[in-house]
C-alpha cells in the first residue's frame, strides 16, 4: 500500500452546502446542545484522530461534517435507549444510566487514584443516599449523620460519597490491597508532607536513572517511531481508510509490525537494553523488564523510608498506579494480560507502532501529579465525618472489635448509634478475580492474599455449585452484618441477577425486597459496550 494514498485528504470544496462544515470549536458548542451535555473541543479532537468521523482541512484549518457528527451522535443516543430497552426489558430505567455525565465526572477526584475492576460510579451512590426524591425514588431512607456500610468495599466508593453527603461510613473487604486503596481516598493528609516527599523521591529516581541508558534509548525510540508512524499511519487518515474498509488493518499491521522489527533490535543492542529478568517465578519478576524492576525496588525502598504512615500509604498507591501502566503489555489488554510483549507491536487501539515501556519516570510523575491534584479536591467537598475500611471477612467480622483497634470514637458512635443501612455491590458471580487483578501489588508490598475467601470468583466459574456457594456466602454476609445494624435498616445492593439468585439470598437473610431498580450500565468496559444492566435491591427485614 502506497503511503500517499493514505493520507490523501478530501478537499473542503468538496462539501456540499447541505454538508456544513464546523471548527472543532463549533462542532464542540453545537454537540453540547445536540446533546444536552457537555462535548469539550477534546472530545471532538478524539473523535477525528481515531477515525470516527473526518476530518476536512489540513492543521491550520481542521473542520468536521456537522451531517457526520450529527450521525454518529444519533447513531448510539437516541436509538441506543431503545435498541437497551428491546434487548433488557422495558422496565429498564435509562434515568439511571448517568449517560449526562462526562467520564472526568464519574471518574471525579479521589475515585480515579487507582483503577479498579467492577466499580459502581460515584453518582449512583449519590442517587439513593442524598435527600432527593423523584419519580422513581418516592423516599428516603438515610440523612447527614447516618452511618452507612459497604461489606465490600473495593475501591471505596460508597466511603467518599458517604464523606461528601455529611455521613459517615464503614468499609469492609478481605483484601488488604483494596482496603489500602479505600483507605486512602478518605484520609485527611498533611499535603505539605506529601509534596515534600513526592519531591525527594523523583529527584532520587532521576538521579538514579542518570546511570542507566534507558531514558536515552527510549527517547531514540520514540524519534523513529515518530517518523515511522507519520509516514506509515497518519493521523487521522489511517484510522478513517480503517472504518472505511479501504485498508486490511490486521494484515497491513502486521507488515509494517515486522518492517520496524529490525530497527528496534538494533536499537536494543546498542543501548545493552535487557528485555526480561533472569527469572520468571513472580508477577514482578514475569511482567517487567529488568531495568524498570530495578527502578520499581529503588522507589520501593525510598517509600519505606517515609516515617509518616499517612504519606506512606498514599505514596505506596501512587507506586502502584505508576507499575500497573508500565507491565509488559498491549495498550489493549491492560486490563486482561495475555503474554508479556518486550517488542515494538501494531496496536489497533492507537493505529500505529508502539511500544512497550522502559522507564516508570514518566508515569511516576504523571500519577504523582494528578494524585496531588485530586486529594485537594476531594478536601473541598469532604465533611468532618468518620471513614474507615476494616480489612477483613465480611462473613464473620466482627465491626465493633476491629473497628476500636483502629479509631475508638469511631466505634463508640457505631456502638451508640448502629449503621442505618448498606450500600454495597457484592461480587457477581464468577466474573472477576479481585486479588489477581492486583497481582502486582501483592508481590510488591508482600500483602498476605485471601483468594479461598473471595465470593463467587472467576476462577470458580458460574456452575451450579458455584451458584449455590455464592448465594451461601452472600446470605452468611448479611446476616452477619445485620447483628450491627439499626432494627429500621436499608440495604441496597447493586447486582446483575441474571441468575435469580437475590431473592433466595433475601428470604434466607430474613429480609423481603421492598423494591427493585433496573439500570443500563454505559462503557462497561473499553472492549464491551454492549447492552447490559444491573438490578439496585431494595432489601429490609421481614419483622
Amino acid at each position: 500500500m502506497k503511503t500517499e494514498n493514505i493520507m490523501s485528504l478530501e478537499s473542503v470544496n468538496e462539501i456540499t452546502e447541505e454538508n456544513e462544515l464546523l471548527t472543532i470549536r463549533e462542532a464542540s458548542g453545537w454537540a453540547t446542545k445536540h446533546l444536552g451535555k457537555t462535548v469539550t473541543t477534546s472530545n471532538i479532537s478524539y473523535l477525528i484522530q481515531y477515525g470516527r468521523i473526518k476530518k476536512f482541512g489540513n492543521n491550520g484549518s481542521t473542520c468536521v461534517s456537522k451531517q457526520e457528527l450529527k450521525r454518529y451522535y444519533n447513531s448510539y443516543n437516541g436509538s441506543r435507549e431503545l435498541s437497551w430497552k428491546e434487548q433488557l426489558g422495558r422496565d429498564l430505567n435509562w434515568a439511571l444510566s448517568f449517560d449526562k455525565y462526562t467520564e472526568s465526572e464519574t471518574t471525579k477526584h479521589v475515585h480515579r487514584l487507582h483503577p479498579y475492576k467492577g466499580k459502581f460510579i460515584p453518582q449512583l451512590v449519590e442517587y439513593f443516599l442524598d435527600s432527593h426524591t423523584d419519580h422513581f425514588k418516592k423516599e428516603t431512607c438515610f440523612k447527614q449523620g447516618d452511618i452507612i456500610l459497604d461489606p465490600f468495599s473495593g475501591s471505596g466508593t460508597t466511603m467518599v460519597q458517604s464523606c461528601e453527603l455529611g455521613m459517615h461510613a464503614i468499609g469492609i473487604d478481605v483484601s488488604a490491597f483494596n482496603a489500602l486503596i479505600g483507605n486512602v481516598k478518605v484520609v485527611k493528609y498533611d499535603m505539605a508532607d506529601v509534596q515534600t516527599e513526592i519531591h525527594r523521591i523523583t529527584k532520587a529516581l532521576k538521579g538514579f536513572l542518570l546511570n542507566s541508558r534507558t531514558i536515552e534509548f527510549e527517547e531514540k525510540l520514540l524519534q523513529v517511531l515518530y517518523t515511522f508512524n507519520t509516514e506509515y499511519f497518519p493521523v487521522p487518515e489511517y484510522k478513517y481508510k480503517v472504518k472505511l474498509g479501504e485498508i486490511d488493518e490486521d494484515k497491513y499491521g502486521s507488515e509494517k509490525e515486522k518492517e520496524f522489527l529490525p530497527t528496534f533490535n538494533k536499537l536494543v543492542e546498542d543501548y545493552n537494553i535487557k528485555l526480561r529478568q533472569d527469572k520468571a517465578d513472580t508477577f514482578l519478576d514475569k511482567w517487567y523488564s529488568q531495568h524498570i524492576r530495578d527502578e520499581i525496588n529503588f522507589v520501593l525502598d525510598e517509600i519505606r523510608c517515609i516515617p509518616n504512615y499517612v504519606t506512606k500509604n498514599i505514596m505506596s498507591v501512587i507506586l502502584s498506579r505508576t507499575i500497573r501502566s508500565c507491565r509488559a503489555t498491549t495498550h489493549a489488554d491492560l486490563a486482561t494480560l495475555y503474554e508479556p510483549i518486550v517488542s515494538t507491536y501494531y496496536c489497533a487501539k492507537h493505529g500505529k507502532i508502539c511500544k512497550p515501556v522502559f522507564s516508570i519516570l514518566k508515569w511516576w510523575e504523571t500519577y504523582t501529579k494528578d494524585t496531588i491534584k485530586r486529594l485537594s479536591q476531594f478536601d473541598k467537598l469532604r465533611t468532618q465525618t468518620f471513614q474507615a475500611c476494616l480489612t477483613g471477612d465480611s462473613k464473620t467480622i466482627d465491626i465493633f472489635e476491629e473497628l476500636r483497634k483502629i479509631n475508638s470514637d469511631f466505634a463508640d458512635l457505631v456502638k451508640k448509634q448502629k449503621i442505618k443501612g448498606i450500600f454495597s455491590s457484592p461480587p457477581y458471580v464468577g466474573l472477576i478475580n479481585y486479588h489477581e487483578q492486583h497481582a502486582y501489588a501483592y508481590d510488591l508490598f508482600e500483602f498476605e492474599r485471601k483468594d479461598t475467601l473471595e465470593i463467587g470468583p472467576l476462577y470458580k466459574g458460574q456452575s451450579k455449585a458455584a451458584k449455590e456457594s455464592y448465594i451461601i456466602g452472600i446470605t452468611d454476609v448479611l446476616n452477619n452484618c445485620k447483628r450491627f445494624l439499626a432494627e429500621d435498616y436499608d440495604i441496597f445492593l447493586v447486582a446483575n441477577d441474571k441468575y435469580n439468585m437475590y431473592p433466595i439470598i433475601a428470604e434466607k437473610s430474613g429480609m423481603h425486597i421492598v423494591n427493585q431498580y433496573k439500570r443500563p450500565v454505559l462503557n462497561r468496559t473499553e472492549k464491551d459496550k454492549g447492552a447490559y444492566s444491573e438490578t439496585i435491591f431494595h432489601f429490609k427485614s421481614r419483622r
